[in-house]
């Protein structure tokens, strides 16, 4: 994931504002927001700017995907594409034990612990797949965003060590 974030902020650096490319990182699937907040420290930003457009980023796909996801995957699995949208069912699903067991905390557990193959869009994938309510998934997951945009920025900007130093 490091190569290709540091990939993206050599080809956007000069050209758009240090903000908006933290924000376009945040939109990406997999590097998401752990993915915003390294380009926040290559890019040597402060706190404050780069959690509030990794947070706006990470959420904005967020209602399309609760919208359209059925939609778009019903229409590619009629078309030569079929394997892609029943290749990402199948990966999201299997990890879905968690949410299925605890529902919405377990949603919000799910986006809110930054680990690998975890996030906002993997999250609310499977809360439509698991039928879960739009609405009450998308506060879940942005609750979930915040957090785990805490948890990474505490980490990453060394606030835990300045803290407890």
């Amino acid at each position: 994931m490091s190569s290709v974030v540091q990939s993206i902020v050599a080809a956007l650096s000069g050209k758009i504002s240090k903000e908006f490319i933290v924000f376009l990182v945040s939109m990406i699937p997999i590097l998401e927001l752990r993915g915003s907040i390294l380009a926040a420290g290559i890019l040597q930003m402060d706190f404050l700017p780069t959690y509030i457009a990794a947070v706006i980023g990470n959420m904005l796909p967020i209602p399309f995907i609760l919208l359209f996801i059925k939609k778009i995957f019903s229409w590619l699995k009629k078309t030569r594409l079929h394997k892609i949208p029943e290749w990402i069912e199948k990966k999201a699903l299997s990890k879905s034990a968690q949410i299925e067991k605890y529902g919405y905390f377990g949603l919000f557990l799910f986006v809110a612990i930054p680990l690998p193959g975890t996030g906002a869009w993997t999250g609310t994938l499977l809360s439509v797949l698991l039928g879960l309510k739009p609405k009450k998934s998308f506060f879940v997951v942005f609750l979930g965003v915040l957090t785990a945009g805490l948890v990474m920025s505490l980490l990453s900007f060394g606030i835990l060590k300045q803290l407890f130093a």
